[in-house]
């Protein structure tokens, strides 16, 4: 039998049985060797898999499809490098909160290296838009053109409000989407937005700066009554890009790709090389440096990450 697994509580797994619909709970039989990443967990919300049933309607999982592509953060189990939050990604949804939490650029940028990393197609959403002034909408929306002027696609919304919710809905139609941000940043909210009845529990805003605590370390898919499902994500605070070279690490920012071919030295990885373009292009404003400053850290994590 073949199914997509749309919960996972650690040894459990919910599996959905894709020709009937039939939701059931799943184990693992043997062992999955995935990539090379020493991973917190073997499956994720998303993944496909073969699954036979034996008594009680258990179902054991015995394979996993290869993955199109996932998402995957860094561990808050030290002993393991990186937790796969959610795979099979047809688009991948950043909420982004000016304040209420407030969300740093440098968190955007590294989600959006990472999908462009792992071959996810991104869509920046601009969250509470209703509790924000004349002069903080007019930074979010410089904050919108900075992006969608490197080939990103943006919308502002507010689950209260309800503005551009049904935009976002054809948006969203028959996809698998992931909703990704940080904590208290109006996941679940939008989640109960879009999808009325499925009474997601929602978290007070305050819950946000208890740093370290995470109420869960799960994904879950729900399904829309439009057409396709979600993958609702606990709040992050840090992601990673396993197993990428420094080199590569200035192909996940197509601003700063697009300028490599102007450079003087073809292997040039725009740091103090002479006659760079990519240096040029931060002083006319061209590239960015809030972009450039999250290159930098990424290519010192790569770097870092290559002499362990």
């Amino acid at each position: 039998m073949r199914g997509k697994i749309i919960k996972s509580t650690g040894s459990w797994y919910q599996v959905f049985e894709l020709e009937t619909g039939t939701i059931f709970e799943a184990r693992i039989r043997g062992k999955f060797k995935l990539i090379k990443t020493r991973l917190t967990n073997p499956l994720a919300v998303g993944d496909f898999v073969e699954f036979q049933l034996e008594q009680d309607d258990i179902a054991w999982i015995t394979k996993i499809e290869p993955r199109r592509n996932y998402l995957i953060r860094k561990s808050v189990n030290l002993s393991k490098e990186a937790h796969i939050i959610a795979s099979n990604i047809d688009l991948a949804c950043f909420i982004f909160t000016l304040k209420h939490p407030e969300t740093s650029l440098g968190f955007l940028d590294r989600f959006l290296a990472c999908c462009e990393a792992y071959n996810m197609t991104p869509l920046i959403l601009f969250n509470k838009m209703d509790v924000l002034h004349d002069e903080e909408i007019e930074m979010v929306k410089d904050i919108e053109f900075l992006y969608q002027d490197i080939g990103y696609n943006t919308l502002e919304i507010s689950s209260y409000s309800q503005l551009n919710l049904d935009r976002l809905q054809d948006i969203l139609k028959d996809k698998t989407s992931v909703f990704f941000g940080h904590s208290g940043c109006g996941k679940s909210t939008l989640v109960n937005a879009l999808q009325p009845g499925l009474n997601l529990k929602t978290s007070e805003i305050s819950d946000s700066h208890l740093k370290g605590k995470h109420t869960t370390t799960f994904a879950q898919m729900h399904f829309w009554d439009f057409g396709g499902n979600v993958i609702d994500t606990p709040g992050v605070r840090e992601f990673a890009m396993i197993d990428i070279d420094k080199e590569e690490v200035q192909h996940y920012f197509p601003e700063i790709f697009k300028k490599r071919e102007e450079c003087k030295f073809h292997n040039c990885l725009h740091i103090n090389e002479p006659k760079c373009a990519v240096t040029i292009s931060l002083e006319t404003g061209e590239i960015q440096y809030s972009r450039y400053s999250t290159y930098i850290k990424l290519m010192e994590e790569a770097d870092e990450s290559s002499q362990k």
